[in-house]
């Protein structure tokens, strides 16, 4: 971060404020982790901080220091809408366009409180009065450390370490994607030094599967389909196969990055209907130069990074595997076969 965007923080956060914080909606260990870390970093700072999840967030981060006191607007819009309209500060965080915070983006855009987006990924919106963005970070949870060690670091207690593990090690697949630099290692051994467990978040994130999900693991697996001629995988879930394993929130987590651990694999994606919402949600990962935050954008009106993003479809899923192999066909310039 520049001198000239820490100067602004001091100034906008040298008085206690009333502060909300939001995460995207279906908040992961990087949102979740970035709103909690600041959240406590700011209640030590004499703010008065509350962070407000547009819905739920998966099992898995239910350990999270202080979760328990998010507010989740799904559950609670009237209490929400007024802390928002309250607040002198909102900080948005892990997502830089307010569409992706669903029923909340018109309270947040027509609030009176000034606006911060705080966001690693590419082509931020313009409704912020202050924004850190940055999309060669591999988390926003990197960033908000980088903030907080700026502003005072002597306030990182083993909580706020623990948040900021957390997110850093899920938004990097475990350290192991592209974006993973020296600076994020050096990040983890001072956030181990002020109380970080590794050991023990990993176990509580990813070795926490309930047998529903294992199954559901299996299922996924068995649905998987390479196409000839290409390194591209992808897998489907239809909404019947999610019932049959007691689907909740989050039990899909990390099932892509499956078909990426295949031998000489550059592409792989997830299709997962959801028929409440009349989509198919889909998530893409790649290796090397295959930018599937281009591939989302051009051909399911999603985004995200070079080599891991979102989108989703509007039709059925058996369309939406046509499409996307009509839409890989069209990309097959990129893998050099």
């Amino acid at each position: 971060m520049d001198n000239h965007k820490l100067e602004a923080f001091k100034e906008l956060l040298g008085t206690p404020k009333k502060i909300v914080i939001i995460p995207h909606k279906n908040p992961d260990g990087d949102a979740l982790g970035s709103c909690l870390a600041l959240q406590l970093f700011l209640t030590k700072s004499a703010h008065t901080a509350v962070v407000i999840s547009p819905n739920e967030y998966p099992e898995f981060l239910c350990w999270m220091p202080n979760q328990e006191e998010i507010i989740k607007f799904s559950k609670s819009p009237d209490q929400s809408h007024l802390l928002i309209n309250d607040a002198d500060i909102v900080f948005t965080m892990d997502f830089n366009q307010l569409n992706r915070i669903d029923y909340m983006s018109s309270i947040v855009s027509n609030c009176p409180a000034k606006k911060v987006m705080i966001d690693h990924h590419e082509n931020p919106g313009d409704y912020a009065a202050l924004t850190y963005s940055d999309s060669e970070r591999g988390s926003t949870c990197e960033m908000v450390f980088e903030l907080i060690y700026a502003l005072d670091a002597s306030l990182i207690d083993s909580s706020i370490a623990t948040c900021l593990y957390t997110g850093m090690m899920t938004d990097s697949g475990s350290f192991r994607f592209p974006s993973t630099t020296a600076r994020t290692h050096q990040i983890i051994s001072i956030l181990i030094e002020k109380g970080a467990q590794p050991h023990t978040i990993h176990q509580k994130i990813y070795d926490t599967f309930s047998f529903d999900r294992l199954k559901l693991l299996g299922t996924t697996l068995n649905n998987m389909k390479k196409i000839e001629g290409l390194p591209v995988v992808y897998m489907t879930l239809s909404q019947k196969e999610l019932d049959d394993n007691q689907f909740k929130k989050g039990d899909t987590e990390g099932f892509v990055n499956y078909g990426l651990s295949l031998l000489g694999i550059r592409l792989a994606v997830i299709m997962i209907e959801n028929t409440s919402e009349k989509i198919i949600k889909m998530s893409f990962r790649s290796k090397g130069t295959f930018d599937v935050n281009q591939f989302a954008k051009k051909y399911f009106n999603g985004g995200g990074h070079i080599n891991a993003a979102g989108g989703i479809s509007s039709t059925s899923l058996e369309n939406t595997v046509t499409q996307l192999r009509n839409s890989i066909e069209n990309e097959k310039s990129q893998f050099d076969v």
